[in-house]
């Protein structure tokens, strides 16, 4: 019988009462178990064994650095690394700016400290698999503002706009839904595809994007124009 490993999970928050509650609500699943924390950023980023989490829950407001500068300098410093830890970002406050920054950041999720715990446990299952995840409440919001901030001052050459361009037209079309929102399921339904068709197409549609999961590709998407609220 085969068995999958557990899904290593880190925590930076700098209220020691939040990463207890988050450890024993982690700890508590069969598939996944904390592996390291860190009080601020800059411990954050020292921490060896952080960077061999494979999701990291990282809060907005911490002394020293901030979740969104922590968040961009651990990716930057693992760009090239295949097995790079995902970042879903916490915060108490439900707005936009903190989602656009995560999201620009580099972050795979933004999520309400105050979310159901299902809803937070499901979150770190969906942003492990490659998905994104954005707080319901701030999603509507958010796309709604973002194409203009991320397509302002864009040159025609663009090598973003060369990677869109390179894409087949099945692939423009599964990038379209993407960038909706759709989940592979709901792709399959609308294109009369099956998952597993989908599953390749959005495989290759990273690749030639240069995305690290699909919420850089909604991010793509808004930024050259192929989508728009």
């Amino acid at each position: 019988m085969t068995t999958t490993e557990p899904i290593r999970v880190a925590l930076v928050d700098d209220q020691l009462l939040v990463r207890s509650g988050f450890r024993m609500l982690i700890n508590s699943q069969d598939d996944m178990n904390v592996v390291a924390e860190a009080s601020n950023g800059r411990e954050a980023l020292a921490s060896p064994a952080l960077a061999t989490a494979d999701v990291i829950l990282m809060d907005v407001r911490m002394p020293e650095m901030d979740g969104i500068e922590t968040t961009e300098r651990l990716l930057v410093s693992r760009a090239q690394a295949i097995d790079s830890p995902r970042v879903i970002v916490l915060t108490t406050f439900d707005m936009d700016e903190y989602a656009f920054s995560a999201i620009q950041a580099g972050a795979s999720g933004f999520l309400l400290k105050d979310a159901p715990p299902e809803e937070l446990l499901e979150s770190v299952r969906t942003v492990n698999r490659g998905d994104a995840v954005i707080a319901p409440s701030t999603t509507r919001r958010l796309l709604d503002h973002m194409a203009p901030l991320l397509k302002r001052a864009r040159p025609d050459d663009d090598p973003l706009t060369s990677a869109v361009d390179s894409l087949t037209p099945r692939e423009r079309e599964v990038f379209g839904h993407i960038a909706l929102g759709r989940s592979n399921p709901e792709i399959a339904m609308d294109l009369f595809l099956s998952e597993a068709t989908v599953k390749t197409h959005v495989g290759h549609i990273l690749s030639k994007l240069g995305a690290r999961d699909r919420v850089q590709a909604v991010v793509i998407a808004y930024q050259t124009g192929v989508v728009s609220p």
